[in-house]
C-alpha cells in the first residue's frame, strides 16, 4: 500500500463526511497515536458508534477497511522520528545496548501486563473445559497459528486428545464437525481476523465450548467466547507478530497447561514419560 498522510486526507475531506464520520474523525484527530493500538470495537465503543460506522468511514477514504486505515495512520509522519513498525519507543539513534534494553523493557511490560489481567476464576474455568473435552482444538492464522501450533506442541506431551490443522480450509471443516463435548481454543491478537471468527461461528453453532486468547475484551471473536483470557502486548499495524504479543499469549497457554498437569497429575506423568521416551532415540 503507498504511504498516504491519512490525517491530512482526513482534513481536506472533512466538511463532506456525515456527522457520525465527523464524529469518529474528531477522536481520531485528537488522538492519533492511542487509536493505533484500539480494535474497531474500541474506536466505535468511545465515538459511541456502530463497527459498521467505522468500516464505512474507513470506505469513505477510499481504504478496504479498517486495517488499511490503522497501517497508514501508523505511517503518518507525524510519527517520522519514530519506528512504527518496530516499538514507538525505538529510534534510528538507538545503540545496540538500548535496543536491548528497550525490547527487554517491553517484553517485561507486556508480561506483567497479562498478569494483571488474569482472571483466576476464568483460568480455572477453562481448565476444567479442556479436562472434561474430549477433544481440544487450537486454532490461528498467521503469526497466531504458529501460537497455536505451540500449544498442541506442548499439550500433546501430556494428552493425547489437542489437534491443531494448519490451513483455514481444514480449521473450518475440523470446526463444523465439532461436538458439545469438544473445546475450540482460539488465538487471535486483534479477535477481528475474519477466518477464526468465522471458526469462532461454525464451532459456537456446533455447541462446542469456545475459549479465546486476544488483547480485546471487546471483539468480534469475544462475542463468540464463553471465555476471553487477555494478553497484555500493545502490538501496532505494522508490528505484526510481534514477539512481546506472542510472549504474551505463550504465556497464557503455560499457565492452562501447567495447572492442567496439576489437576491430572497421574495421567500427565505418565503421559509425559512415554512422549518423552518416544524422542530418546532421535537424540544423541
Amino acid at each position: 500500500m503507498p504511504k498516504i498522510d491519512i490525517l491530512a486526507l482526513i482534513h481536506s475531506r472533512y466538511h463532506s463526511f456525515t456527522n457520525t464520520e465527523k464524529k469518529v474523525a474528531d477522536y481520531i484527530l485528537e488522538n492519533t497515536k492511542s487509536v493505533i493500538y484500539m480494535s474497531i470495537t474500541d474506536l466505535a465503543d468511545i465515538c459511541d458508534v456502530g463497527e459498521s460506522s467505522i468500516f464505512r468511514f474507513c470506505k469513505t477514504l477510499k481504504l478496504r477497511g479498517y486495517q488499511e486505515f490503522k497501517i497508514a495512520l501508523a505511517n503518518n509522519n507525524t510519527l517520522e522520528y519514530e519506528m512504527p513498525q518496530l516499538s514507538s519507543k525505538i529510534t534510528m539513534q538507538d545503540t545496540i545496548d538500548e535496543l536491548s534494553s528497550k525490547i527487554l523493557a517491553t517484553t517485561v511490560n507486556a508480561l506483567t501486563e497479562t498478569h494483571n489481567l488474569i482472571n483466576i476464576n476464568d483460568v480455572s474455568e477453562a481448565v476444567d473445559m479442556i479436562i472434561k473435552g474430549d477433544r481440544i482444538h487450537f486454532f490461528g492464522v498467521g503469526a497466531s497459528l504458529m501460537t497455536a501450533l505451540d500449544a498442541k506442541n506442548k499439550f500433546m506431551r501430556i494428552t493425547n486428545k489437542t489437534e491443531c490443522s494448519i490451513d483455514s480450509h481444514l480449521q473450518i471443516m475440523s470446526a463444523s464437525l465439532m461436538t458439545k463435548n469438544e473445546v475450540a481454543v482460539l488465538i487471535s491478537y486483534s479477535g477481528s481476523t475474519k477466518d477464526t471468527i468465522e471458526v469462532a461461528k461454525v464451532a459456537k453453532e456446533r455447541g462446542a465450548n469456545i475459549i479465546s486468547i486476544t488483547r480485546f475484551a471487546k471483539s468480534p471473536l469475544t462475542s463468540y467466547s464463553d471465555i476471553t483470557l487477555l494478553c497484555g502486548a500493545n502490538e501496532g499495524p505494522l508490528q505484526g507478530g510481534s514477539l512481546s504479543a506472542k510472549i504474551s499469549q505463550l504465556y497464557l497457554l503455560d499457565l492452562l497447561y501447567t495447572e492442567y498437569f496439576k489437576r491430572t497429575n497421574k495421567e500427565s506423568s505418565n503421559n509425559k514419560a512415554s512422549t518423552a521416551n518416544a524422542v530418546i532415540e532421535k537424540m544423541l
